[in-house]
């Protein structure tokens, strides 16, 4: 693993939290304590998002949370099947790693909660609702995440038009309704 980024006392922690953005590599285990899991599909150099959920604005990537005492794998194969059915192994990108003082009331798990993001690159079509970005509409919309540096650190061939440019443009697989 490797640490791409941190943030002491990260402003939506905890007073005293902090923050990491860790790369895993070839091989690293899905860590301990996880809250949510992250699917980053890619596709020709595009990630695919989906609407944010509680009714908040923009996209982000498929999510679920990891409800207590639920392996953190066996979540991902769930979702991993929800959005691009059987078939695909996804691998452990990275993560959040979240960190506040011990005793902290914390709403994930503490003193330190993981974040996972897996990727899956693949030609196949999700099955649910949401839109295909590259270049510089991905980074428009998704640069504030925290796990954006993860997208960042993709290897090239993976990465390619993800990486902001200036010609880059989206394209949808959504229905009508759908909006961003």
């Amino acid at each position: 693993m490797r640490l791409l980024t941190s943030t002491p006392d990260a402003g939506w922690l905890p007073l005293g939290g902090r923050a990491d953005v860790v790369l895993a590599e070839h091989g690293d285990p899905v860590p301990e304590a996880v809250g949510l899991v992250r699917l980053l599909v890619t596709r020709r150099g595009r990630l695919f998002a989906v609407a944010r959920t509680g009714g908040r604005p923009g996209l982000d990537l498929p999510t679920r949370p990891v409800p207590a005492g639920e392996a953190a794998d066996a979540v991902t194969a769930r979702l991993v099947q929800e959005v691009l059915g059987p078939g695909r192994r996804p691998t452990l990108l990275g993560y959040i790693r979240n960190v506040v003082p011990a005793g902290t009331v914390y709403a994930w798990p503490a003193p330190v909660a993981h974040f996972c993001v897996h990727h899956v690159a693949t030609e196949a079509e999700p099955a649910v609702a949401g839109a295909w970005l590259d270049g510089a509409a991905a980074a428009a919309e998704l640069a504030g995440r925290h796990w954006w540096p993860l997208v960042q650190a993709l290897p090239e061939g993976s990465r390619q038009a993800v990486a902001p440019r200036s010609d880059a443009t989206s394209s949808t697989s959504k229905p009508a309704a759908f909006s961003r």
